[in-house]
């Protein structure tokens, strides 16, 4: 049963402010919503609060007026595609979307182990359908009213996933082409996955499901090193060429959409491939002529120069971040493009630092608040840098000066394991707790 605490009437222009993917509207966490609330407090700033079928990582796709987000039941043992009505929080339609796969036998239909669920990756929308994939493979496609369109599992198509961790990687959608990188072990990782299995880029025809192609991506590295949870990102560059952006196996790499052929590819910041345990978690990020990467751990961020072909020696480094401690280093968050800046969230320092893409110089560094992680990708809008740390703290940093301008406990004493990243659309704020939904506007 929805348990609406307060509901308002949403004016905005939908179209112009839908966020359609992960990213949002330009994949780079940023939007263009603007009066968002400068206090949340008991006078207001919450719209709405709804509880979730169960919990998950997974950000909200906002479509108009539409929510689509996924959850694992735990209880039900279910994995669940829903649709929410984002004026309200009232549910629209829900679907038990899962297939119950148990890749190698192990785990459950919903979760594997006790740190993490198949409800990971964000569902992804062209307008017309809604894309839902799961960290069990499940892929199932519906359009805005909730009527399966087209569903199959990929781990039973193309052999069970080779990871430490549940893949988690959230599905591109991009001129009517699905594409996944599936860049796993070449052997086995907790049991599952097979000696010898490749990484690839999976693209898929849309409307139907079916393979268009699947582009064999190699790699040097090793073990974990091989492994990557991050989202290909669509770029055009100023001569027109549009690629595909796939971090992962210590390299970035570009790729023709059309056929996921790779067109160039640089690194690495893994000298030697001497560690083996840098499994990488962040996307990249386009801004001022380069694609950000942040290598894993406590390493530092590199700053790629885009439009290049084959394999990138140094000269296509721009820059990296220097110091000791580095304050720009991610571990999990993506960074953020916003207002010509990048912005990357340290989870290893607890910091937020705005960076100059031309030479990678720190305009400044914040110290986050809170005693929880902060692990969810900040997002850009209104003059802000929004983000959510694990016990479910909203904070905005005012995106000029790097001061704290909010602060809001969203959270219940239960939350420690919030990770989805903030949705900036239709005139508000979407934050996923673990179990619950906040509509925060003016």
């Amino acid at each position: 049963m929805i348990r609406l605490l307060l509901t308002v009437c949403l004016t905005a222009p939908a179209v112009a402010q839908d966020w359609p993917n992960w990213r949002g509207p330009h994949h780079n966490g940023s939007s263009d919503v603007e009066g968002l609330p400068g206090a949340i407090d008991a006078e207001g700033g919450i719209r709405w609060r709804v509880p979730l079928p169960g919990p998950g990582a997974s950000t909200p796709v906002v479509i108009g007026d539409r929510i689509f987000l996924t959850s694992a039941d735990l209880e039900a043992d279910v994995l669940v595609a829903f649709c929410l009505d984002a004026k309200t929080g009232k549910e629209l339609w829900s679907k038990p979307a899962g297939s119950g796969y148990k890749p190698a036998g192990k785990g459950s239909g919903t979760s594997l182990g006790n740190r993490s669920n198949y409800a990971s990756p964000s569902p992804v929308s062209d307008g017309e359908r809604v894309v839902f994939f799961f960290g069990n493979g499940d892929l199932v496609t519906y359009d805005l009213e909730g009527e399966e369109l087209w569903r199959r599992n990929l781990q039973k198509d193309y052999g069970d996933f080779a990871f430490q961790w549940t893949f988690s990687a959230s599905p591109t959608l991009w001129e009517g082409r699905l594409v996944l990188p599936i860049l796993q072990r070449d052997e086995p990782a907790n049991g599952l996955g097979e000696k010898g299995a490749p990484s690839f880029l999976l693209g898929l025809d849309v409307t139907d499901g079916k393979e268009l192609y699947r582009s064999v991506r190699p790699s040097a590295a090793v073990k974990e090193s091989l492994e990557s949870y991050a989202t290909a990102i669509p770029y055009v560059g100023d001569g027109g060429r549009k690629e595909l952006l796939v971090i992962g196996g210590d390299v970035i790499t570009g790729h023709d959409p059309a056929s996921g052929e790779e067109l160039w590819r640089w690194g690495t910041w893994n000298e030697g491939h001497r560690e083996v345990w840098w499994r990488v978690v962040p996307s990249a990020v386009v801004g001022g002529g380069v694609a950000l990467v942040c290598a894993p751990k406590k390493a530092p961020v590199y700053a790629v120069r885009l439009g290049g072909e084959g394999l990138l020696g140094q000269d296509g480094l721009a820059w990296r971040s220097e110091g000791r401690p580095n304050p720009v280093s991610s571990d999990v968050p993506t960074p953020l493009f916003y207002q010509d800046a990048f912005f990357v969230a340290s989870d290893v320092r607890e910091a937020l630092s705005k960076v100059k893409p031309a030479d990678g110089s720190v305009l400044w560094t914040t110290e986050l608040p809170g005693k929880d992680r902060w692990r969810g990708s900040p997002t850009g809008a209104d003059g802000r840098v929004w983000m959510v740390n694990h016990g479910g703290l909203l904070v905005a940093v005012d995106a000029g000066t790097g001061k704290i301008v909010l602060q809001a406990a969203l959270g219940t004493p239960d939350d420690d394991q919030v990770r989805a990243s903030v949705t900036a659309a239709a005139g508000a704020l979407f934050v996923r707790l673990e179990e619950e939904l906040v509509c925060v506007g003016s």
